[in-house]
């Protein structure tokens, strides 16, 4: 990943770094990686993540088709 320093301008270019990072999920993997993880705990983990992206995508479906939201 780079960034390009424009008229020695560093502060905006620290700005667009953050922020590119912030949307390919660089910080969420330092957090992550902050600490060992079992491979248990790991599973767990990213099986709640997957029920909510599912969770999600069905309410975005029943809201464009005009359902009401099940419960």
């Amino acid at each position: 990943m780079q960034v390009t320093v424009r008229d020695n301008n560093v502060d905006q270019a620290l700005r667009a770094l953050k922020k590119k990072m912030q949307r390919e999920g660089i910080y969420r993997e330092m957090k992550l990686r902050r600490f060992y993880e079992k491979p248990s705990e790991k599973k767990a983990r990213e099986q709640a993540a997957a029920i909510r992206r599912a969770r999600k995508l069905e309410r975005k479906r029943a809201e464009r088709d005009g359902m009401a939201p099940r419960r």
